[in-house]
């Protein structure tokens, strides 16, 4: 491989693994926006007897973008919590087996759930649901929740391919490391 292909191949792991960051990175501002929602509402209920007009829906629509941007987060590092009896007996061929197996499989289930969860966003954008106090649609909100379904798609297929043709790749050993 001449030099500016090994450049390229190394921007693009690079580039790749910067989205995975940013993606991570998004799971994690949407935490704090979540935290400081309802701080800001349990501050003014109890000292102030006052409200955010709708913080229920927010709080309820943020948490919703909190787990779906939650899912993306965990699938491609694989730090969700897994029942692992089988694979510790196996041997290495068979680990990486098991893993490609369990990772299509999740693939699977959360394109099914994408593909419904688009389906929600454009039927409730059709409903023209809204909001109780301030009359705002709610579509964007799940829209964003769905955003963050297409990322978990789109790392989970990453996680996928990296897992079949360069295991190398994924660095699985320091989460373990930091589990123990």
């Amino acid at each position: 491989m001449t030099g500016a292909g090994r450049r390229g191949a190394a921007f693009a792991t690079n580039a790749m693994d910067r989205f995975i960051d940013g993606i991570e990175l998004a799971a994690a501002g949407f935490i704090g926006i979540v935290a400081v929602d309802i701080f800001v509402s349990v501050l003014l209920r109890y000292l102030f007897s006052a409200s955010i007009p709708d913080s229920y829906d927010f709080g309820r629509l943020l948490l919703g973008i909190l787990i779906f941007w939650g899912i993306a987060a965990t699938s491609y590092r694989g730090g969700h919590i897994t029942v692992d009896l089988i694979w510790a007996a196996a041997g290495p061929r068979g680990k990486r087996a098991i893993d490609v197996f369990a990772t299509l499989v999740l693939l699977f289930v959360v394109t099914v759930q994408t593909i419904m969860l688009f389906d929600k966003v454009r039927t409730t954008r059709a409903d023209h649901i809204l909001t109780f106090d301030l009359h705002l649609p709610i579509w964007p909100f799940f829209a964003v929740a769905w955003a963050g379904d297409v990322s978990a798609v789109f790392l989970i297929a990453v996680r996928t391919y990296r897992l079949i043709f360069h295991p190398e790749k994924l660095e699985l050993e320091p989460i373990a490391k930091a589990l123990e």
